[in-house]
């Protein structure tokens, strides 16, 4: 069932009034899996608008919410939006000195929190506001554990927000219904930050009707309805997370389910089995990671089977899915290796009932992409960014191409500029970033074109090929195009290699720092009898560089067979003695890799792979989770990689 309501409210009232009792939600809390039907959601967001109204919440005021998924952050969303009000996730991992910004950026007033943890942080947080404009006044926690005995002024638990609004639900009658009938479809429904991974983040201000279009639209391609179900566990900030757990849900009516926690995901998710499923590359390249352990830590009789299945699998399976041709005897073997292998692989993943899984939020490799379509799941990709609800290009079924993204979304325009830019006009496109109208001049154009950043190139069958952020693309001194994030993805797709970052532009060579996986990796070496003593010391082994150089050699490899690849292959490569942290302003929140920060803050390293060291010290500075600093240092070896002559595309 899908409604038609203009804001996301009426759509939470219209499946109430629709299917009282299917259920909405469910969370998984002591071990033991609660409900909400629809019509309990709808009771309990009102209590919770009506709590806030009766602390002075207005029309058109930001509400903060921080924390993991969790039901009663969700319906806060959707309460804030009752009022008019606008929600803004924040990132729960995010110190108090970068949400601080974001804070007082939005203006806000009022939080919304998980937990202790997050009270503490809320609590720094309002310590350092600073400038004439309010702070934040109230403080609501959904979890009291350890916080009997917190006093300060505007801190309040959930529960007493509840109580609060029945209250003045009885005293002010109608006023919630009013309020709900008000909302507007061009009304702002939600300010979502960038990442910030060329400088401060910018609140994106999307309306109700540009998330709704963007539900919308996938809903009706994938045909998603009441009897889905969808593991809700990435950041609430994240746009990925509000296209899937409030827009398509809204949508759609499909029941969301919550995980106990970050650690138990997997467990859950096995006893859910979801039919819909999304996540961002680095969590499908963590569960293969998992699996790839596993199996090494298998007798030799299955890994030999797994070898064997796995071989077949990704020569026909995912022409299988895309239902291509495929002999009878293969798909004779394939389903006995369905049987012996991937179905129990799929279980393992907990992707035993997916009927559709999406990826997003950065590229894909290939090779990653292939595997899990190769072993039965209908992984695809959609393609957007914050600035457009993550809604630009959608795969449909049985037009799944492993290095496109999909053709245009519904009610979505696509062009390409004349230096490659990819340009959007359609539904999804924001209003605007939030009191910055010089940076929305920047990106919206006088035709309504949002320019996105991206380069990438459209097929004969308007099917878009992304290559790499623009101001990313650059090329080599001989001429060759070099895109780092392309060559990265070929990297990560081991599981021995958790991140990269590759150099090149206006150099004569490509060249790789690497982390390596500090679980695979130490997992490896543990079968081996290797001893170390942490990770810059697991790092370091010649072993493992030896075991990294590998992984590089197969990538040059490939590289060298690709048409206008083959001269961006890495020539050296050094393993850091630290991995890529957000806290550090490496990565950004949605561990996207900050690559000018990185070539500045480690110019010692990349100076010393283009010098033809062998060798090179550094200490780096290091924050750590409660807020200390410190260092860490080592004397990086410098290897040069394996490469291959280019092999030349037949006439």
């Amino acid at each position: 069932m899908q409604t038609t309501a203009p804001t996301f409210p009426r759509l939470l009232l219209a499946h109430a009034e629709a299917r009282p009792e299917a259920p909405a939600m469910r969370e998984k809390d002591l071990g033991i899996w609660q409900t909400w039907s629809w019509s309990a959601v709808a009771q309990e967001v009102r209590e919770i608008a009506c709590g806030l109204a009766s602390l002075g919440f207005r029309p058109f005021d930001n509400l903060a919410i921080v924390g993991a998924n969790r039901p009663h952050l969700y319906m806060s969303v959707v309460a804030a939006q009752s009022l008019r009000g606008v929600p803004v996730p924040l990132y729960q991992d995010a110190v108090a000195g970068e949400m601080v910004f974001m804070l007082q950026d939005a203006g806000i007033e009022f939080v919304i929190v998980e937990d202790q943890e997050q009270v503490d942080k809320l609590l720094e947080c309002r310590e350092l506001q600073q400038g004439g404009q309010p702070g934040i006044r109230y403080i609501i926690y959904d979890d009291p554990k350890g916080l009997r005995h917190y006093d300060q002024p505007g801190l309040m638990s959930y529960e007493q927000l509840r109580a609060l609004g029945r209250e003045f639900d009885k005293s002010n009658v109608g006023h919630y219904d009013r309020a709900v009938a008000s909302g507007e479809a061009t009304d702002v429904g939600v300010i979502l930050y960038t990442s910030g991974t060329t400088g401060r983040p910018k609140g994106v201000c999307q309306t109700h009707a540009s998330f709704i279009a963007a539900g919308r639209g996938g809903v009706e391609t994938d045909r998603l309805g009441p009897g889905d179900n969808i593991m809700s566990y990435l950041p609430m900030a994240w746009v990925g997370d509000h296209l899937f757990s409030v827009a398509q849900w809204l949508v759609g009516g499909f029941t969301l389910n919550c995980p106990e926690s970050s650690e138990t995901v997997m467990n859950d998710m096995r006893e859910i089995g979801p039919s819909y499923y999304f996540g961002p590359p680095r969590t499908f390249e963590g569960l293969l990671t998992a699996v790839s352990i596993r199996m090494e830590d298998a007798a030799a009789p299955k890994r030999w089977l797994y070898a064997k299945f796995m071989a077949l699998a990704q020569r026909v399976g995912a022409d299988i899915l895309n239902g291509a041709p495929v002999s009878l005897r293969d798909r004779l073997m394939y389903r006995l290796g369905d049987l012996l292998i991937y179905g129990p692989l799929r279980n393992v993943l907990g992707m035993s009932r997916i009927r559709v899984a999406y990826t997003a939020g950065a590229a894909i490799g290939p090779d990653l992409f292939r595997f899990y379509r190769s072993i039965g799941v209908n992984l695809k990709q959609f393609y957007g960014q914050t600035e457009t609800c993550a809604y630009v290009c959608l795969q449909q079924d049985g037009k799944v191409k492993l290095q496109t993204v999909g053709t245009a979304a519904p009610g979505i325009e696509l062009k390409i500029a004349d230096d490659g830019e990819v340009l959007v006009r359609g539904v999804s496109v924001l209003k605007e970033y939030y009191k910055r109208p010089d940076a929305t001049a920047e990106v919206l154009d006088a035709n309504g074109y949002f320019h996105t950043g991206d380069a990438g190139v459209l097929d004969s069958e308007g099917h878009l090929r992304i290559i790499d952020r623009a101001k990313d693309v650059g090329r080599l001194v001989g001429g060759a195009i070099f895109a780092p994030n392309y060559i990265e993805n070929k990297l990560k797709f081991f599981p021995q290699i958790k991140e990269a970052v590759c150099f090149g532009n206006g150099r004569d060579e490509v060249c790789a720092a690497i982390n390596i996986d500090y679980e695979a990796v130490g997992n490896w070496a543990e079968r081996r009898g290797l001893a170390y003593g942490g990770y810059v010391d697991l790092a370091g082994k010649p072993d493992v560089l030896a075991l990294v150089a590998e992984c590089i050699a197969k990538v040059n490899a490939d590289l060298a067979a690709e048409d206008g690849m083959g001269e961006t292959q890495i020539a050296r490569f050094l393993v850091l003695h630290k991995e890529l942290d957000p806290d550090d302003d490496e990565l950004t929140r949605t561990r996207k890799v900050r690559r000018g920060f990185i070539a500045d803050k480690y110019a010692v390293l990349v100076d010393a792979l283009y010098g033809g060291k062998k060798e090179q010290y550094i200490e780096t500075q290091v924050k750590f989770e409660d807020g200390r600093t410190g260092s860490v240092s080592a004397t990086l070896k410098i290897v040069d990689a394996k490469r291959f002559p280019l092999i030349k595309a037949a006439a």
